[in-house]
C-alpha cells in the first residue's frame, strides 16, 4: 500500500469522494452532513491523501489544522470494494503520525452515532481516541459525536 498527498484531480479520487458525499447525506441529517465536497477539501489548512495498490485506490484521509496544535480527522473513506483490508487502519495511522510530525498536541474528530458509522468508532476507539466535548464549529446533536486524541 502507498500513501501519497493527493491533489485532488485522478477520476478515481474524485469518484470516491463524491460516493462520500452521496453517502453521508443518505446516512445522516441534512442538518448533520459535516462531509466536505471538493470545494471544501481544496481549503489550504487541509491536506489530502489517497492510498494505492498499484493503479487501484484504495482509500483517503484528510488532516485539517484547527491551530498550531490540534488538528482534525476529515474525508476518511475506504473504496467499496476494499473494505476490511486494512485500509482505514493504515491511512488513520499515516494521519496520526502527520499530526505528530506537524507537532499538533491534539488530533479530533466529528462522527455519526447511527449503524453506519459503528465500524469508524470502532477504529478511533482502538487507538485511543476518546469521547470529547464540540470543537471548532461543531454542536453535538443525538446524531453526533466528537473525539479526541492526545498526542503529547
Amino acid at each position: 500500500m502507498r500513501i501519497v498527498r493527493d491533489d485532488l484531480t485522478h477520476p478515481a479520487v474524485l469518484a470516491l469522494l463524491d460516493m462520500h458525499v452521496r453517502e453521508a447525506h443518505a446516512t445522516s441529517p441534512a442538518d448533520g452532513v459535516f462531509a466536505l465536497d471538493l470545494t471544501g477539501l481544496r481549503d489550504p489548512a487541509l491536506t489530502l491523501w489517497s492510498a494505492w495498490d498499484g493503479e487501484t485506490l484504495l482509500g483517503l484521509g484528510a488532516l485539517k489544522e484547527l491551530d498550531a496544535t490540534h488538528g482534525e480527522l476529515k474525508s476518511m473513506r475506504t473504496a467499496p470494494d476494499q473494505l476490511r483490508r486494512g485500509v482505514a487502519a493504515a491511512m488513520l495511522a499515516h494521519l496520526i503520525a502527520e499530526a505528530r510530525a506537524r507537532g499538533y498536541q491534539r488530533l479530533s474528530l466529528e462522527t455519526g452515532t447511527n449503524a453506519p458509522f459503528a465500524p469508524a468508532r470502532a477504529l478511533y476507539e482502538a487507538v485511543g481516541f476518546v469521547p470529547s466535548g464540540p470543537f471548532g464549529d461543531y454542536k453535538l446533536t443525538d446524531f453526533n459525536r466528537c473525539y479526541t486524541l492526545a498526542l503529547g
